[in-house]
């Protein structure tokens, strides 16, 4: 077993451009915005991005670094429609996928159990079919002869992902009341990246909360990056919640001045911003 720790810098070092990315997390809960700041900071782009997208989608769209996006919403929670995501999409700057939530998590439960697809209900009678017209129908074969939705698999190529806590090994820990769907997003993918709040030894990890928090396995784990607040502006409960003054901020500061402001540095230099602003 082997000590699967790097920076940020490595994590997004392995990526490339064209990739099918995966980001976890949960509208502006526990987002793994420090990678994506990192990713941010590369020369990454066109991108197919997979998310129950956050901020993390929205700085990426204004960025100009997303080709295609599969989503089921793209939100801000306390800002119900992302803003950054808004523009970009009403000026055509992306492909667009949207599913249902449910027939979304399928697609990564597809993937994770390397299946072309897998029947769900969800969409059915729905605009969602419409919209998506690539989508299939099956049957049944058995007596019900019931009709599903054929939900294709979402297989990334690699996946970003935060979590309360993570081992150097790559298990990972969730503290909060929700996993997210985290270990479908890394179980889904060829590479999957965690950041967490702290490193610590694995006998640690079930001193401070039960074994079922222990989200993420070793083995679908590719490495670790400790990043205390490496979640902010996002929730990372019980560790802290959404930073509502700096979202606002993000929310209704044009793109290129918060760039500028915010992503111009390395993480050592957003975290210093955010100190002196709090």
């Amino acid at each position: 077993m082997s000590d699967k720790t790097m920076t940020a810098q490595e994590a997004v070092s392995r990526l490339e451009s064209g990739m099918t990315l995966g980001i976890g997390g949960w509208g502006s809960r526990r987002k793994p915005m420090a990678l994506v700041r990192a990713l941010l900071r590369s020369d990454v782009g066109d991108l197919t991005v997979v998310s129950y997208g956050g901020p993390d989608v929205g700085m990426l769209a204004a960025a100009g670094r997303i080709r295609r996006l599969v989503t089921a919403f793209v939100t801000l929670d306390s800002i119900p429609l992302e803003p950054h995501y808004r523009a970009a999409r009403e000026r055509g700057a992306f492909e667009l996928t949207e599913v249902d939530e449910a027939m979304f998590m399928w697609g990564l439960r597809a993937a994770a159990h390397r299946m072309p697809f897998l029947p769900v209900r969800a969409g059915l009678g729905s605009d969602v079919m419409r919209v998506n017209p690539d989508l299939r129908t099956v049957t049944s074969p058995y007596e019900d002869g019931e009709t599903f939705v054929a939900m294709p698999a979402l297989r990334l190529d690699a996946a970003l992902v935060h979590v309360n806590r993570a081992d150097r090994l790559g298990n990972g820990q969730y503290l909060g009341p929700d996993p997210y769907f985290d270990d479908l997003f890394c179980e889904a993918a060829d590479a999957a990246f965690v950041s967490c709040e702290r490193v610590v030894d694995t006998a640690e990890l079930t001193k401070e909360a039960a074994p079922q928090s222990l989200l993420l396995k070793r083995h679908t784990v590719t490495g670790v990056v400790e990043a205390p607040n490496g979640a902010h502006f996002t929730s990372c409960a019980p560790d802290y919640g959404r930073d509502e003054a700096f979202q606002k901020r993000y929310a209704t500061t044009a793109w290129p001045q918060f760039a500028a402001r915010y992503l111009a540095g390395d993480e050592r230099a957003y975290q210093s911003a955010v100190g002196e602003e709090s």
